[in-house]
Formats: C-alpha cells, structure tokens, sequence
C-alpha cells in the first residue's frame, strides 16, 4: 500500500479506533505518532509497536488546546520531516444521555470542544503544513451519528454531523492542492464509549442490536482497516467522501 515511512498522526489513538489505527498503520511501516490527552495510554500503544518491530512515539496533546495542535505539528514536521497523513481521531460523548430540552450545558461545551472545535485546529494546522509541503492527506473519524438522527445524544449528533461538514468542505478547497480530505463514519463500534452507553440501560445490548441487519457490533480493527486504505495511495481518487462502517444500520 506504499506506507512505508510516511508520517502519520493519529489523536486520541491512546485505545479503541485509535489505537488499532496506529497498530495496524505501523504493521504496513508507517511511522505513527500516537497522540493522546492520556500520555501512559500512548505510550503503551507505543511500545506495543515498536516491540512488534515498528516505529511509533508518543506525544500528549489535548485537542481543545490550539496551542497544543499548534505544537504537535511543528514538533512531528521538525523531529520527522513532514506530515503526510492527519488522523482526527479524538472524541467524546457527553456524560447523560438526555433529550434537548434537558441537555447539559456541561456536555455540550465539552462535547464540542473536543469533537468539533478540535477537529477544526487539527485540520487547520495539518492544512497549513501540507499546503506547504504541496500533498497531504487528512481522515476524521466522524459517525453514524453525523449522518442519520441520534435522539438523547444532541451534542454528539451535532459535533458529527459537523465533522462530516467540514471534511466535505475543506475537500473541496484544497482538491487542486493535492490534499485529500475523507471521513469514516462507523455505526456502533466496541470502545469506551460504547460501553459506557451499554451500561446506560440493562437491555441497551438487546435494543442497539435490533437497529444493526448485521445483528453484531464493529471491531475497532474493521474501522481502522478502512482507515489504513484511506491513508495509502490505494484511495488516491477519493476525496469529500464519508464512508459508513455500520453493520447496515443506516439502511435503516
């Protein structure tokens, strides 16, 4: 897939989609910076890597921060020589599940400070430096929820549905600049997040599989596979586009 070398960062890579992302990039011999607001949690996907025989460093960094951004792309440009490919990966879900009226102010600043508003300086920066080194290639992790209805999840919904926003507006700026900009929008996928909403009911498991024809949840490896062939010269045709990883849940 001619992974070999490139210099890919990955936010929020310190476990689920993000991490299976970095493991599975530095098996094709990326090198994976695996950038978390938890540095212990990198550091051991790190050290997975590079005992498996890849090449990865960590770097803490929380993405509602501009000057952090700011500083993990000027610091992997200046230790590594460039930056090829962009992973905004780092997300949360708010701490209650409620409808909008009684939505928590909490979890909306929080929810779209990380989902939202940090995307926007990860794109930002990574954009600066790629118009710079004339090619790039930048992949947000976005989610059904951005594409389809999500109830009791109203910053969530909104954060994604922005994601999906600005990939396909910023693909169209930066076409003719060799930048290609693409989002994965996975349907219920085990992570941390998804536990947390199947402990939210006792029949959530039963309720959420109804909603999926392919009556099972995503692996994180199955996202990342589609991670990995956006981020290689195999998609090197696609840009604006939001690819669905759902099990079938949005024919729905």
């Amino acid at each position: 897939m001619h992974l070999k070398n490139k210099v890919i960062v990955i936010t929020g890579s310190g476990g689920g989609i993000g991490a299976a992302t970095a493991l599975l990039l530095a098996k094709k011999k990326a090198l994976v910076i695996v950038a978390d607001i938890n540095i212990e949690s990198a550091q051991k996907v790190v050290d997975e890597i590079n005992i498996a025989g890849g090449k990865a460093f960590s770097y803490q960094v929380d993405v509602t921060k501009y000057s952090e951004v700011e500083s993990l792309i000027s610091d992997t440009v200046k230790n590594y020589g460039s930056l090829d490919v962009m992973v905004n990966n780092a997300g949360i879900g708010g701490e209650n599940q409620r409808k909008t009226a009684e939505h928590t102010l909490e979890d909306w600043d929080n929810v779209i400070a990380v989902n939202q508003t940090g995307v926007f300086y990860c794109m930002k920066l990574a954009l600066q430096q790629m118009i710079k080194q004339g090619y790039g290639n930048i992949i947000n992790i976005a989610s059904l929820a951005g594409l389809k209805p999500s109830g009791n999840n109203l910053s969530y919904s909104a954060s994604k549905f922005a994601v999906v926003g600005m990939t396909k507006s910023a693909a169209l700026e930066y076409g003719r600049k060799n930048i290609r900009i693409n989002a994965l929008c996975p349907g219920y996928t085990h992570s941390a997040l998804l536990d947390k909403l199947l402990d939210s009911k006792p029949d959530m498991e039963k309720t959420l599989k109804r909603l999926i024809p392919m009556d099972r949840f995503g692996e994180a490896d199955e996202i990342a596979e589609a991670a990995v062939w956006l981020a290689s010269d195999k998609s090197k045709y696609i840009t604006g586009q939001t690819i669905t990883l759902d099990g079938g849940t949005s024919l729905l």
